[in-house]
């Protein structure tokens, strides 16, 4: 069956999909679901896509530039893991009981707090139990919870597959209808090329149609000269024979390219997005006896079985085309904070 075939058959049920959708968001515009406003400076991050739109870089970033002068607290639905309800995180929390990417969080920034709940609503009355109080909240994949509304919604979307350009569940990746983008008061263009140029964003913000109130930005990925993990540290152009790459995101293909481009030699096993590996799985890998380089997600799954000399991570990061552009999102974020 050819893939335009294949769309076609999908249609009917994506639309059903959108209308039910779209209802809801009607509801929640006309007041039937209620919708309560964060009262503490907070910053959501979504999208409308399924998965692999540079959500927890951008967090990641956020944590960054708050958490020197503020008390940063991060609420995420913990994804995959193997508990239900609130949980606090704690020096007892594994992958399993908060998620990959909330462990990661925690692993990285030991000074911020990270609260997962399936219902943001109750993570959220769970933080305003706490004795210390958020200087920000940070709110992970947040777009479709609306019971609670942050202050500041920042929606991704990658640039080889824009929202404007996808489709419908199960017609394509999009979780409701592209209209969900107005609530949205930032845009993050991700993963662009890094030779995108000026006219090519003009073209791409021509088709988002930013509303008044709407800011488009354009980010791209910077990789780490160096891997790393818990105990050693080398330089990736290191690394002169063949070795073995594992990757368990949504988008793999951004970091391939990269390698590839540097010419490196190496084999890859790729798992779906939050892959939970399996001991059998763990010891196929160690079989094939090569050095292992991985996604820090991934990282924290893998590291308790394997020793420090085998496996490593390339630490990434978000970044923007120039200084202005960076200063303007800088702004844009640190109002949050100023109007409280």
């Amino acid at each position: 069956m050819g893939m335009k075939m294949l769309t076609q058959l999908l249609l009917p049920l994506a639309q059903i999909y959108g209308g039910i959708t779209a209802l809801r968001n009607l509801f929640f515009d006309w007041g039937i679901l209620k919708s309560s406003l964060i009262k503490v400076p907070s910053i959501g991050v979504g999208n409308l896509s399924v998965g692999g739109t540079g959500k927890s870089v951008l967090i990641d970033y956020l944590i960054y530039f708050f958490k020197e002068e503020n008390n940063v607290m991060v609420i995420s639905r913990g994804y995959k893991r193997k508990t239900k309800g609130v949980i606090v995180a704690s020096e007892n929390c594994t992958v399993d009981t908060i998620g990959d990417e909330p462990y990661q969080f925690f692993k990285k920034h030991k000074q911020i707090n990270i609260v997962v709940s399936e219902k943001r609503k109750l993570g959220l009355k769970k933080i305003n139990q706490l004795s210390i109080q958020p200087d920000i909240l940070l709110l992970d994949d947040i777009m479709q919870h609306r019971y609670i509304r942050p202050q500041k919604m920042i929606l991704t979307t990658t640039y080889k597959k824009p929202y404007f350009n996808d489709f419908l569940i199960p017609q394509g990746s999009l979780r409701e209808n592209k209209s969900g983008i107005k609530r949205a008061q930032i845009i993050v263009v991700t993963k662009c090329p890094l030779d995108l140029s000026v006219f090519e964003q003009e073209k791409i913000k021509n088709k988002i149609k930013p509303l008044p109130y709407q800011y488009v930005f354009f980010s791209k990925i910077e990789y780490s000269k160096k891997i790393i993990n818990n105990k050693n540290e080398k330089f990736l152009k290191s690394l002169k024979t063949k070795f073995l790459l594992i990757t368990g995101v949504a988008n793999p293909k951004p970091l391939i390219e990269f390698l590839e481009e540097e010419k490196f030699k190496f084999e890859h096993l790729k798992f779906s997005n939050h892959h939970q590996y399996c001991l059998v799985e763990i010891e196929k890998i160690k079989v094939k006896n090569k050095l292992i380089l991985t996604t820090e997600k991934d990282f924290w799954k893998l590291e308790p079985y394997f020793n420090s000399n085998i496996l490593y991570y390339l630490p990434i990061k978000m970044s923007f085309f120039n200084n202005s552009e960076t200063q303007r999102f800088h702004k844009l974020i640190n109002s949050t904070l100023a109007k409280n």
